[in-house]
């Protein structure tokens, strides 16, 4: 079955389409390839917000609408989801480690949060 890869907020995903409607397109997430930004979307690496947000990834099997024009073909293995989860978790991690700046130190307590949440 076709795979894609698809922005959602500010993660990707890999997932299986399920279904086409207009511009949209909705898929079944299957693993994690770039784990979401911490705090607030709208205001990046900011720390100066009303809610500086922890921002989870899409759970396996979840499913969510994405724009179509964004849903890409993905070639090769899909990897295990918790593993994906893990890795993507722990790219940034390492990305916010070098930042070493109030919005790193923020997003990096995030992250041991999320850690714990997700059983990793």
């Amino acid at each position: 079955m076709k795979k894609v890869q698809a922005p959602y907020k500010s993660g990707i995903y890999i997932g299986e389409p399920m279904e086409e409607k207009g511009d949209k397109t909705l898929i079944k997430v299957l693993a994690v390839s770039k784990h979401p930004n911490q705090g607030d979307l709208h205001h990046p690496k900011s720390t100066d917000v009303p809610l500086f947000h922890e921002r989870k990834a899409l759970a396996e099997n979840e499913k969510v609408w994405v724009p179509t024009a964004l849903a890409q073909e993905y070639e090769g293995e899909v990897p295990d989801y918790k593993a994906s989860l893990r890795e993507a978790l722990d790219r940034l991690e390492e990305k916010l480690k070098n930042e070493q700046n109030e919005y790193g130190e923020k997003a990096l307590k995030n992250i041991e949060t999320l850690k714990q949440d997700y059983h990793l």
